[in-house]
């Protein structure tokens, strides 16, 4: 994979992970998969690549994780660079549903590490995993059948999925706000508003706002381009611009943060919908509201 030279993560931090995970492991796995074939099988005609994740790296990737290379090492990473473990980090935002949830929907689910945890967490829950990179989400369904766990996997961008108004209980995003700029962050929140129902919660794990405000050394670690505008916003504001009430966020462990918000009780148009199955190779072609398609 091409990688800057000059960043603080490829000059020091890269050398000291590598040191730590399995590079021959994972070749043998990137080698194992048809990464094309298998992307293809996600790949929507009608996802548009926006701007903001197609022209910039991400954590000194070239194209970011608009390849293999990104969805390969994106978990063996992970694990070193949030601080004190990423299971814990993770697991706060599982904590953190206040609801029961029939349907779950996880923005920018990566390689589906957080989407796991609430299939686990919610196993009679409905779970939607939606991703703008393919490649990631052929990673997220190798783990997801290797745990047992029936997830669907779309390829989508969260600032306009297509699904259906109110059609959620619960929409979540775990480490995206810092990889895009603050405008789509308020996008994405509008977008999770509308397909909450009435009494709804969105819950956005990320970096800490204040520590990344105070500590300005952080935001040069990892080629990050967005780093800086997410820790000079607020997703707490953007969340009581898109609608969202009881707003409030958590500590996590000090670096990280939880937040959440209700969508409010409406005295007019309040949608109701019925429960139904869904097959995970075939959601559109059943009774889910998700997709418009009432039961």
């Amino acid at each position: 994979m091409a990688v800057r030279q000059d960043t603080i993560w490829e000059r020091f931090l890269s050398p000291v992970v590598r040191l730590l995970i399995d590079e021959d492991g994972l070749r043998r796995y990137a080698d194992s998969i048809d990464w094309e074939k298998e992307s293809d099988r996600y790949r929507r005609d009608d996802v548009i690549i926006p701007w903001y994740y197609s022209n910039q790296n991400f954590h000194g990737i070239t194209d970011g994780y608009l390849n293999s290379d990104a969805a390969v090492t994106y978990d063996p990473v992970t694990q070193y660079v949030l601080p004190p473990n990423e299971s814990i980090v993770r697991q706060a935002l599982v904590d953190a549903v206040k609801v029961k949830p029939r349907r779950i929907l996880d923005l920018g689910c990566g390689t589906g590490s957080t989407t796991l945890r609430l299939k686990q967490a919610f196993p009679q829950a409905e779970i939607i995993g939606l991703d703008l990179s393919p490649y990631m989400l052929v990673r997220a369904e190798d783990k997801a059948r290797n745990a047992g766990l029936d997830i669907v996997w779309r390829h989508g961008n969260a600032e306009k999925t297509g699904l259906r108004d109110a059609t959620f209980d619960l929409v979540t995003a775990s480490l995206l706000f810092h990889e895009i700029p603050d405008a789509v962050s308020l996008a994405i929140l509008q977008e999770s508003f509308r397909l909450l129902v009435t009494g709804g919660q969105v819950l956005i794990l990320d970096g800490n706002q204040k520590t990344l405000r105070q500590l300005e050394w952080l935001n040069d670690v990892f080629e990050e381009p967005y780093i800086r505008e997410y820790a000079n916003s607020s997703v707490e504001a953007n969340m009581g611009a898109a609608g969202f009430e009881a707003v409030r966020s958590q500590d996590v462990w000090w670096i990280n943060q939880v937040t959440s918000g209700i969508k409010p009780i409406a005295t007019e148009n309040v949608r109701q919908y019925t429960a139904t199955s869904v097959d995970n190779n075939d959601l559109e072609g059943l009774g889910s509201p998700a997709f418009g398609i009432m039961a």
